[in-house]
């Protein structure tokens, strides 16, 4: 019989409706319920992409005897990670405060007030490894809280003050005066560069995460020839070859369990997809221009298989689809035979397919093969007798050949929940790689994207988070305002359009409205009149997004540049001001913090057009393929009052024609024609990277 979960809406809620523990979601039910049985709460916080979350429904809460335990000792609570960031948030930090460690599936036991005192993630049935069995684990923490109550309590207490010292954490004090500006990117340079993996790129070791956002800051730290940059490169180099890209379907999995990105967890997301994509535009602009079609193979991605009929994107591929056998199996549909790629391109073909993406028969991932590129492209055509033009056209037509087999196969539960945040992402990557790609249908796709976030997702003067089955609930938190706001800025930048100008507008002054505390001087997580929790959640650290402190931070950096809002600029910098401490300290962890402080500190490159829309397009397509670390551009027609209020147009509104380009305080001569906007955008990137 279908418990509670039944009527939810989350992808992640309904795959549990069936699971014989009488499930609750959160809400003021389950805590009444709790609190007038004297119970504690078993909160279970997962998503629906999640490998672990599926075993651990397998083994334990799809069991008879697990779910009669936790039924007669627990108000079981399940939580979607996705729709609730904040729950998230809070219980695990009281989870890694406890263990050390953290993810999912998060499991927590709270008094019937919410407050935490044991927890821990996955569970196995039987003990294991040194972990004790889930039922021993239930029996243990049903037992405390029957009879050692005060243990109980003293617990919760001294976690609540780690959560809330947390959350509030003292101000940050500049270290020294000189770790501003360019002291400051060379001291976080640094700290990567002592944990970079010289041979596979990345920080650190198994299991390795792509992070985007720090790749991007990377990536405005210098010239091509840096060393921020050259790390960056390398790194987004290694990742394209490896097995976390699907090559035969485009776009990339979330991590990789291994050091050298062979062996992914192979969920999809749509935040990684965006955010790698964007790092692989900005790469490719720095000299990487392999990385090009790379980065549009990770959009195209998005555009077919994670876009919804109204234009906006759905979160995730599940990491486990159904093998031959009729089990689910993580990485089925993506894994390949020496046999079925003869049978598919015929032995001569097979031959070369295989010896380009090392697919043998021992393979190289549980007796099957994940496709990758273990070796330079150039020396393989070579002793192939081709040319690279002819290997590449090869492999175009038989990855498509693969790709086709693929669909044959049963597909990985795709999750069809749509999140403003991760939306926003996905909206500001396609923005921006569209001028800069020529890729036209990646402006108009970001365009419809956007229209439909700000209308349906907007209600009653208020962004909402989540979006599934035609139902819009949740109201927004910090990281839905700041994506989205970002997003419009990019599109603005993108198409001159003042319609998103106007609209980041209006979500940066929601956004102050919401979330900053003036008398505190903080960004908090969740809005000042959401439902009470714990604690009100706050997070300065980037996780596989970036903090919904640093998105705000930028969107208000942004918005001040671009539409002379000086009170925006003053809070941002006061944010960066106060956190300058985990600047310095974590820089791998406040990657977009970073790239702030360096959009606030270092000389900015502005590109201001004056012209329509239309006529401006050629010269916005040159500015977006000049990668200047600090750039706004701005104009429109000179005839709009919207565009003539800028000020970027002040004592411009006469020069219709003329792109006028500017580094700091310093403006070249306006450009009216392609070869002097080339030749002054050119001059632009000299004096930006040092060269003159």
């Amino acid at each position: 019989m279908p418990n509670r979960l039944s009527s939810e809406t989350s992808p992640y809620l309904l795959q549990h409706a069936d699971n014989p523990v009488d499930w609750h979601p959160w809400g003021d039910e389950a805590l009444a319920l709790a609190r007038d049985r004297d119970r504690p709460i078993l909160l279970s916080i997962g998503y629906s992409a999640c490998h672990w979350c599926h075993v651990m429904e397998r083994e334990s809460f799809e069991d008879a005897e697990t779910a009669r335990l936790m039924n007669e000792a627990f108000v079981n609570i399940k939580v979607d990670r996705e729709e609730r960031p904040d729950i998230d948030s809070i219980y695990m930090g009281a989870v890694q405060a406890m263990t050390g460690h953290g993810g999912w599936p998060l499991t927590a036991f709270l008094t019937p007030e919410g407050v935490p005192f044991h927890g821990g993630t996955y569970y196995p049935p039987e003990p294991r490894h040194g972990m004790p069995s889930f039922r021993q684990v239930l029996a243990a923490v049903a037992d405390a809280y029957r009879t050692r109550r005060s243990e109980v309590a003293r617990t919760g207490d001294q976690l609540t003050g780690a959560i809330t010292r947390g959350t509030t954490a003292p101000q940050d004090t500049i270290s020294s005066e000189g770790s501003r500006g360019p002291r400051l990117i060379e001291h976080a340079v640094g700290a990567a560069g002592r944990g970079f993996d010289l041979a596979h790129g990345g920080f650190g070791g198994a299991p390795k995460f792509p992070q985007p956002v720090f790749l991007d800051y990377l990536l405005r730290t210098g010239g091509p020839e840096s060393h921020g940059v050259s790390m960056a490169l390398h790194t987004l180099t290694r990742m394209a070859a490896g097995g976390i890209r699907d090559h035969a379907g485009g776009g990339f999995h979330r991590y990789s369990v291994d050091a050298r990105w062979l062996v992914p967890h192979f969920e999809k997301m749509l935040y990684d997809n965006a955010l790698i994509a964007g790092a692989l535009v900005r790469g490719h602009l720095l000299g990487g221009r392999h990385l090009g079609p790379v980065a549009e193979e990770t959009l195209d991605y998005i555009l077919e298989d994670l876009t919804s009929p109204d234009g906006v994107f759905y979160s995730a591929r599940d990491a486990d689809s159904e093998a031959e056998d009729g089990t689910h199996e993580e990485g089925a549909f993506y894994l390949w035979t020496p046999a079925e790629i003869r049978q598919l391109l015929g032995p001569g073909a097979a031959r070369l397919f295989a010896r380009v993406y090392d697919v043998s028969d021992a393979g190289n991932f549980e007796g099957r093969n994940i496709l990758h590129l273990p070796h330079e492209l150039d020396p393989v055509a070579r002793q192939e007798g081709m040319s690279r033009a002819e290997l590449d056209a090869f492999l175009t037509d038989a990855l498509a050949t693969l790709k086709d087999h693929r669909a044959t196969r049963p597909e990985p539960l795709r999750d069809e929940k749509v999140l403003t945040a991760w939306n926003g992402l996905a909206v500001r990557a396609l923005a921006e790689a569209g001028p800069a790609l020529g890729r036209d249908d990646y402006t108009r796709a970001a365009e419809r994207a956007a229209a439909f976030l700000l209308g349906t997702m907007r209600q009653d003067g208020t962004l909402h988070r989540v979006l599934t089955a035609g139902r819009v609930h949740v109201e927004g938190f910090l990281e839905d305002y700041g994506a989205l706001g970002n997003a419009c800025l990019s599109l603005y930048e993108a198409t001159l359009d003042p319609r998103w100008l106007s609209e980041a507008s209006w979500i940066a002054e929601q956004t102050v409205a919401r979330f900053w505390s003036p008398t505190e001087g903080i960004f908090y997580d969740a809005a000042e009149d959401a439902a009470p929790l714990l604690v009100r959640p706050r997070d300065i650290m980037d996780n596989a997004t970036p903090s919904g402190n640093s998105l705000a931070v930028e969107l208000l950096a942004r918005s001040a540049v671009l539409a002379g809002a000086t009170e925006h600029a003053a809070i941002a910098d006061s944010v960066l001001a106060r956190e300058r401490g985990a600047l310095e300290r974590y820089p791998l962890g406040v990657g977009r913090l970073l790239t702030v402080a360096l959009l606030r500190e270092t000389p900015r490159v502005e590109v201001t057009v004056v012209d329509a829309a239309e006529r401006a397009r050629p010269a916005l397509a040159r500015a977006h393929r000049y990668p200047y670390p600090n750039r706004t551009i701005a104009g429109g027609d000179p005839s709009d009052s919207a565009v003539a209020a800028l000020p970027a147009m002040q004592g411009r509104l006469d020069s219709t024609g003329n792109t006028f380009v500017c580094v700091g305080s310093t403006c070249f001569e306006p450009a009216n024609s392609p070869e002097s906007l080339d030749a002054v955008l050119a001059r632009a990137q000299s004096v930006t990277f040092g060269a003159e």
